[in-house]
């Protein structure tokens, strides 16, 4: 059994559907966020960041104690390993799957974050902030054909993504949970053009649905 320390975030719905994906048994723990149920010291001893999502997995491949798990990254690539699944086993889809998804990590969640946060719930508007983290989120979605802006790398970046390891559920299930977080067009009351693969995600309802569910 694994538990999931949860909130409905997007990192929280990577870890929720990835773990319906490859079908093991777990459990949702939720926090109270605004009562700071996260900062509390059983929470810190699983993540010392105190941030959500956490697991720990009370069955680990090693036949020791309890082990958790923290940052939704290292949580995908960690269930990734313990199953055998949706992980290329050749070394250079291996390794293209492990740069899409620390790329994942390290820019589009963030920079969709920011944007989604000056432009939605910032008390006062910040042209700068707005403008600023708007057009890298743009400039990261095109980077995978995700929008009308021609893409900032060439176009065989997008089959590149597929072949290392087409239907990866690890490396989808962590961007598709970004790519709806904000409007970031002015004027416009509609998101970017979808990724890629969030045809191939829709078409996958049963483990997406049942994640969303269970929040």
């Amino acid at each position: 059994m694994i538990d999931v320390h949860f909130t409905p975030t997007p990192n929280g719905h990577k870890v929720s559907i990835m773990l319906e994906e490859i079908d093991l048994p777990h459990r949702l723990i939720g926090y109270d966020m605004l009562g700071g149920e996260h900062l509390q010291p059983a929470f810190r001893a699983i993540n010392p960041n105190g941030r959500l999502p956490a697991i720990v997995d009370h069955d680990p491949a090693d036949g020791g104690p309890p082990l958790p798990v923290f940052e939704s990254g290292a949580i995908l690539l960690y269930l990734a390993e313990k199953t055998g699944r949706f992980m290329p086993a050749d070394p250079r889809g291996r390794s293209l799957a492990q740069q899409w998804l620390v790329w994942q990590m390290a820019g589009l969640g963030p920079m969709h974050g920011q944007a989604h946060h000056f432009i939605r719930y910032a008390p006062a508007a910040i042209d700068y902030a707005i403008e600023r983290y708007r057009k890298e989120a743009l400039r990261l979605l095109a980077v995978i054909g995700g929008c009308k802006t021609p893409p900032i790398l060439p176009g065989t970046i997008r089959s590149r993504i597929w072949r290392a390891g087409r239907g990866c559920a690890r490396r989808r299930s962590s961007a598709s949970t970004c790519q709806g977080f904000g409007r970031f067009r002015p004027g416009s009351t509609a998101s970017p053009r979808g990724l890629p693969w969030s045809g191939a995600r829709r078409s996958r309802i049963p483990p997406t649905h049942r994640a969303r569910v269970r929040c």
